[in-house]
C-alpha cells in the first residue's frame, strides 16, 4: 500500500461516517458507510480479497475522503445521496424512478385528483410512486365513481364563481361533476370528499365504508330507497376494490415489508406496504452486484432507497434477517404466524420476479442465459472451467442379460442428441456394473483421443463411489486424470461424489445445477433402457424362430427383414413365405406353425 494512502488510513477517526475512494483521475469510484471509519477502510487494504473486482478497486484507489456523521442513520442517508449524485462505478445502483406514475391532489380551490409522472413542488399532495399504471387507473376510476370531482383547470375563486364567469360543461350533465363552477356544490362538501379520497388512496377504507353505510341507512330510514340503492352501489364498489387488495391481517397496520433472494450476479428484492391489513403497494426489482455484495448489504441499500422513493413514513419494517437501517425504524424478524407468512409471500414475489427475468433473458439474450447457467454450475460443482460439454454414462442390464451402456452428451446445459452413443459390453461376463463402467469409459475416450476430437469439461457417472472409481481407472490408463473433471451422482439422496473424497456434496434440491445433472442422468437412463429393451426384444424374436428345426441364421434374418416380427411370420401365408425363403424352407416354417396351432 502506498505511503500517502497508509497515512490517510491511519489518521481516520473511529467514528461513524461515509468514505469516498478516488482514482488517479480524481473521480469518485466508490462510496461506502461505516460504523467505524478506520476499521472499515483498513479492511480493504489488509484483507486478501478473493473476488477479482474488489482487488481491482483497491488497486485503483489513490485518495480517500471521509465525512463524519452523528449517527448510523445519517451515514445510511448520506451514502445513498452521494451514490445517486456521483454514480460511482463500483457501487450498486437501483433503477431510476422517473417514469413511475403518481396520484396528485392539486393544491387549489376545489382540488383536482389526477395521475401524473412529474412531481412539482407547488404544495400539492403526491401519492406513490405506483409500479403499475393499471393500479392508478383502477383507483382513479373508483374515486370518480364514488365522488364526482371536477376535471377542468379553471381558477374557481369565489369572486369568479359569483360573477358567473363559468358555465357547467358536459361532465356535469353526465353526473361526473357536481358543478362547483356555478356554485352547484359548496366548498365544504367538496373538501369532505377530498378528505375521504385521501384516506382511500392511503389504504384507509374503514372510515369511508362506515360513512357510506351510515348515509345509506339514513336514506333507508327516510324511505328514500332510490338514494339508498345509489349509496349501496358505491359501498359495493369500495368493498370490491378493497377485496382485490391482498388481505393479510387487520392488526398489521402501516408496516413496510422487505425481502431478497440472490444468485451469483444479481439480487432480487421485494417491497410491500401494508395498511389496515391490506397490501396497498408492491415493488420488485433486480439489483446487479458490483463487488459480490451480501444479501444483507443489498437489502439495506434497497430499504433506504425504496423508503425514500415511496415516501414511506412507517416506523416499523418486517425483514427475513437482521439489518442495520438506523435507530428511527423498528426492525422485526417474524418467526411464525401471519407476520411470518407475509415475509414468505414477499420472498415468493422476489423468486417469481427472478424466474420471469430468466425467461425473458432466455428469449431476448440466450447467450447471457447460457453464460449465467454455466457460471453457476462451475461455482456449485467447484470446477476449474465452465462445463460447456458434459458427458454422462449409465449401465443397463436386467438379471445380467444383454449388458449395454449409454453415453449422453449435453452442450451448454442442453441435450445434444446427435452425439449420444450406445455401447454393447464386450469384455465383461455377467452383471458387473463396475467393470462395465471401466470398459465403456475407456472405449469412449480412447476413441476421442484417436480421432483427435475435443474432450468434455465434465464427466458424470450415474452411480456412487464404486462406479466413479472404475471410471477413474480408465482415465488413469489414458492419462486423462486431472484433465477432465469427473463426478458420480448416487440415486438415493442425489449426493455427488468427487474422486478421493469420501464426503459427498449435497446441492440445493431446487438449484439449476442439480436439475441439469438430474436431466443428464435421466436421459442416460432412458437412452440406455431403450437400447436394452430393443436388444432383448430382438433376441426374444430371434430365439423363437431358432426353435424351428432345420432353419439357419440367414433364413431367420431374411424372415425378420421382411416380416419384422415372429408374430407376422406366424400369420404369413405359404405363398408369402415362399416369396422370401423359397419353397422347401417356407414349407418347414409354415408346417411348424400349423402344428403349433393344432
Amino acid at each position: 500500500m502506498p505511503t500517502d494512502l497508509e497515512l490517510q488510513v491511519k489518521t481516520l477517526p473511529n467514528l461513524p461516517g461515509v468514505y469516498q475512494y478516488f482514482d488517479k483521475e480524481d473521480t469518485i469510484i466508490y462510496v461506502g458507510k461505516a460504523k467505524n471509519l478506520k476499521k472499515r477502510v483498513s479492511s480493504y487494504f489488509t484483507k486478501n480479497h478473493e473476488y477479482g473486482k474488489t482487488r481491482v478497486l483497491v488497486k485503483k484507489i489513490v485518495k480517500i475522503q471521509h465525512i463524519v456523521v452523528d449517527t448510523e442513520t445519517d451515514a445510511l442517508l448520506l451514502e445513498n445521496n452521494l451514490i445517486k449524485k456521483y454514480q460511482p462505478r463500483y457501487n450498486v445502483m437501483l433503477k431510476d424512478d422517473k417514469s413511475y406514475p403518481w396520484i396528485c391532489i392539486k393544491k387549489e380551490r376545489f382540488p383536482r385528483v389526477f395521475m401524473t409522472r412529474r412531481v412539482i413542488k407547488d404544495g400539492s399532495e403526491y401519492y406513490g410512486p405506483y409500479t403499475s399504471v393499471k393500479t392508478v387507473h383502477n383507483l382513479l376510476d373508483l374515486i370518480k365513481q364514488l365522488y364526482p370531482l371536477r376535471t377542468c383547470n379553471y381558477d374557481l375563486s369565489q369572486s369568479k364563481i359569483d360573477s358567473g364567469k363559468y358555465k357547467v360543461c358536459l361532465e356535469y350533465h353526465l353526473k361526473n361533476c357536481k358543478g362547483p363552477c356555478e356554485a352547484f356544490q359548496d366548498e365544504e362538501s367538496y373538501t369532505d370528499h377530498i378528505k375521504t379520497i385521501r384516506n382511500i388512496i392511503k389504504g384507509n377504507f374503514k372510515e369511508s365504508i362506515d360513512s357510506l353505510h351510515e348515509i345509506m341507512m339514513g336514506y333507508a330510514e327516510e324511505m328514500n330507497f332510490e338514494e339508498a340503492q345509489r349509496i349501496k352501489e358505491k359501498l359495493d364498489s369500495l368493498k370490491n376494490y378493497q377485496a382485490k387488495s391482498t388481505i393479510v391481517n387487520p392488526s398489521i397496520n402501516n408496516v413496510d415489508i422487505f425481502s431478497i433472494i440472490s444468485d451469483e450476479t444479481h439480487g432480487y428484492a421485494n417491497f410491500f406496504k401494508i395498511m389496515n391489513g391490506a397490501i396497498i403497494q408492491s415493488y420488485t426489482t433486480e439489483i446487479k452486484k458490483k463487488l459480490e455484495e451480501t444479501d444483507k448489504e443489498l437489502l439495506e441499500l434497497f430499504i433506504i432507497e425504496t423508503r425514500q422513493r415511496f415516501n414511506s413514513l412507517s416506523r416499523e419494517i418486517y425483514v427475513p434477517f437482521e439489518v442495520e437501517v438506523g435507530q428511527n425504524i423498528k426492525v422485526t424478524i417474524p418467526k411464525l404466524g401471519d407476520k411470518k407468512r407475509i415475509i414468505e409471500l414477499s420472498q415468493r414475489n422476489a423468486k417469481y420476479y427472478r424466474q420471469e427475468q430468466f425467461k425473458q433473458i432466455k428469449i431476448v439474450d440466450p447467450d447471457r442465459h447460457t453464460k449465467r447457467i454455466m457460471a453457476q454450475m462451475q461455482k456449485d460443482l467447484r470446477l476449474s472451467k465452465e462445463p460447456r460439454n458434459i458427458e454422462c454414462f449409465d449401465n443397463s442390464n436386467i438379471q445380467g442379460t444383454h449388458p449395454v451402456a449409454a453415453c449422453v452428451v449435453f452442450k451448454d446445459g442442453k441435450p445434444n442428441k446427435k452425439e449420444y452413443r450406445h455401447f454393447n459390453i464386450k469384455t465383461v461376463e455377467g452383471p458387473d456394473d463396475f467393470a462395465s463402467m471401466e470398459e465403456v469409459v475407456f472405449r469412449r475416450y480412447r476413441r476421442l483421443l484417436e480421432e483427435n476430437k475435443p474432450l468434455p469439461q465434465l464427466i458424470v457417472i450415474d452411480g456412487g463411489k464404486g462406479q466413479l472409481s472404475s471410471a477413474l481407472k480408465s482415465l488413469d490408463v489414458l492419462g486423462l486424470r486431472g484433465k477432465i473433471a469427473i463426478i458420480g451422482i448416487a440415486k438415493r439422496l442425489e449426493e455427488i461424489y468427487y474422486p478421493g473424497d469420501s464426503v459427498p456434496l449435497y446441492l440445493d434440491k431446487k438449484s439449476e445445477t442439480l436439475k441439469i445433472i438430474q436431466h443428464l442422468r435421466n436421459e442416460a437412463h432412458r437412452f440406455g433402457i431403450t437400447f436394452h429393451r430393443n436388444k432383448r426384444s430382438k433376441s426374444a424374436i430371434q430365439s423363437e424362430l431358432e426353435q424351428i428345426p432345420n432353419i439357419g441364421k440367414q433364413t431367420i434374418t431374411n424372415l425378420l427383414r421382411k416380416f419384422k416380427s415372429a408374430k407376422r411370420v406366424k400369420s404369413a401365408s405359404l405363398d408369402e413365405l415362399i416369396e422370401v425363403v423359397g419353397n422347401s424352407r417356407a414349407q418347414i416354417v409354415y408346417n411348424y406353425y400349423k402344428k403349433e396351432k393344432k
